[in-house]
This record gives structure tokens, C-alpha cells and sequence, in this order.
């Protein structure tokens, strides 16, 4: 089993993965940094967890989309954002010590 170090965020997580796959999984890092970074342009730096989770979030509604094949749903606009509200609140209790 190989091992990785992604940089995300700026800080250092070390994974396995299956030998040849590391490629892969630096790919999908890259991908969650830059979901980050474009978050932080639109909304400012934010704690940690928040950020990860607002990444996840837009990750998820990316495959969310394709799984649908691309179809608009007006409600899910909604849903999306209270779905996010959710998560930032989960996220500033991970971050309240």
C-alpha cells in the first residue's frame, strides 16, 4: 500500500492508497483545493471544517447533477441551501471548543 501526502488548504494530510493509485488521489486533492480556493474568494477564509464541508457540499452536488443527468430542479436551490446552512452550523460547533 502506497502512502500520499495531499496538501489541502494549506495543511498536510498523510492517506493510503492502493500502489499505482497515487496519482489519482492527488488529482481528487487537487480538485477539493481548488473547490476551497474558489470559496474563498466568493465567501472569505473560514475555519477549517467549514471550508472542507462547503467543498464536499459542491463536490456532492456536482455528482448530484450528473447522477440526474443534468436536469434542473427548482426546489433543489432551495434544499442546497439549507442543506449548506446545516453544515456551517455543524461546522462552527466542530470549530467552538
Amino acid at each position: 500500500m502506497a502512502q500520499v501526502t495531499l496538501r489541502i488548504n494549506g495543511y498536510a494530510y498523510v492517506l493510503g492508497c492502493a500502489d499505482g493509485e497515487e496519482a489519482h488521489l492527488l488529482a481528487m486533492a487537487a480538485e477539493v483545493d481548488q473547490r476551497i480556493a474558489t470559496i474563498k474568494m466568493q465567501a472569505g477564509q473560514s475555519g477549517e471544517a467549514r471550508m472542507l464541508v462547503m467543498a464536499a457540499l459542491t463536490l456532492a452536488d456536482d455528482l448530484y447533477e450528473t447522477k440526474r443527468g443534468g436536469k434542473a430542479d427548482p426546489k433543489l436551490g432551495r434544499r442546497l441551501g439549507r442543506l449548506a446552512k446545516r453544515a456551517e452550523d455543524i461546522a462552527a460547533d466542530l470549530e467552538t471548543p
